[in-house]
């Protein structure tokens, strides 16, 4: 089963590139989500919204 290959090394990669901000500096991912605790729902969905459309676009482009 290819599909579900890519879909968990896509996974995986997301998981070790989450990883690294907290692991190298957790005092600025503290910082971080404090911020990002401030910040209201309709701009959090927003940014999740463009960050999705991002990620299709460049998944268009690699694949």
């Amino acid at each position: 089963m290819p599909v579900w290959d890519d879909l968990l090394a896509a996974l995986a990669l997301v998981l070790v590139i989450e990883g690294i901000i907290p692991f190298v500096s957790p005092a600025s991912m503290r910082r971080m989500l404090e911020t990002v605790s401030q910040i209201d729902d309709r701009t959090l969905r927003i940014t999740g919204l463009v960050s999705m459309v991002c990620g299709v676009v460049l998944l268009y482009l690699v694949r």
